[in-house]
């Protein structure tokens, strides 16, 4: 009875010791506080970090004082030194949290704001200046203290291209009054939204028909057919000469590019 009474407490042990090792708590992480910062080297700079066990202090409070964050719980701190002139980005959106990000220069009780919110922040480095990034939890998802950080620091990716031309003939519907431009676009890159704008005016006489319209266009790198239909805004447009300016927008996820054209269009009547 006392052999099996002794293995019964041995297993209970056991069983506890190997509980205990399964739900041990992660580390805090080394860049918890300002003063254990990641300093940054070349870029791009990823890490994938726990910080379920990081804290928050007034160093965070003090940089938030105009960012705003509703919370910058489980914080950690980084710090980059821009070696050219041009954009960076701080992205954390592929966190297991709701993750945001300061970005400051300075040092604590003597911050200036570059930029700041939730997901990824991007700003206009200049060569040589140094930046302190806090990433925090912003408790938006409302569970939990932190999670796994996925970080990337980044130079801002080229924003798309685009080219377009207009044709020197559009047609006009003698019922509507309305008219359809033509053209093409060359648009390169990986834009969130691409856009086509075209204003067209028209001297009728001592009265002058206004009219616009907004369409689409195709990113894929090929010379492609866009084509908008101009409303007037007042009376109906007619057969005959039209001036036109049409503006093409393709914004990737931080920087758009732009082209547009200004030309006289011949309008010929459709039914």
């Amino acid at each position: 009875m006392r052999h099996l009474r002794s293995a019964a407490v041995a297993a209970l042990v056991l069983g506890t010791l190997i509980t205990s090792a399964g739900t041990a708590l992660a580390a805090v992480p080394g860049n918890d506080t300002y003063g254990g910062r990641t300093v940054v080297g070349a870029l791009p700079f990823t890490q994938s970090l726990d910080t379920t066990e990081a804290t928050t202090d007034s160093d965070d409070s003090d940089i938030n004082a105009n960012c705003g964050a509703p919370a910058t719980d489980a914080s950690v701190w980084y710090e980059t030194t821009a070696t050219a002139d041009g954009g960076l980005v701080v992205d954390v959106s592929s966190s297991t949290y709701s993750a945001g990000a300061i970005v400051a220069t300075g040092s604590p009780g003597n911050w200036n704001l570059v930029a700041c919110g939730p997901g990824a922040v991007a700003w206009m480095a200049t060569a040589g200046t140094t930046y302190a990034v806090l990433i925090f939890d912003d408790q938006l998802d409302g569970a939990g203290n932190g999670g796994t950080l996925n970080l990337t620091i980044d130079v801002i990716p080229p924003p798309p291209t685009v080219d377009i031309t207009v044709n020197p003939v559009a047609s006009f519907n003698s019922r509507t009054g309305s008219v359809r431009v033509s053209g093409t676009a060359t648009c390169t890159g990986d834009p969130d939204f691409t856009t086509v704008e075209t204003s067209l005016s028209q001297q009728v006489g001592r009265f002058t028909v206004r009219g616009f319209g907004i369409s689409d266009i195709v990113c894929d790198g090929t010379p492609r057919t866009w084509s908008v239909e101009v409303l007037p805004d007042n009376g109906k447009f007619a057969g005959g000469k039209a001036a036109s300016v049409s503006f093409a927008i393709a914004c990737g996820a931080f920087e758009c590019g732009f082209d547009f054209e200004e030309r006289t269009v011949q309008l010929r009547g459709k039914a």
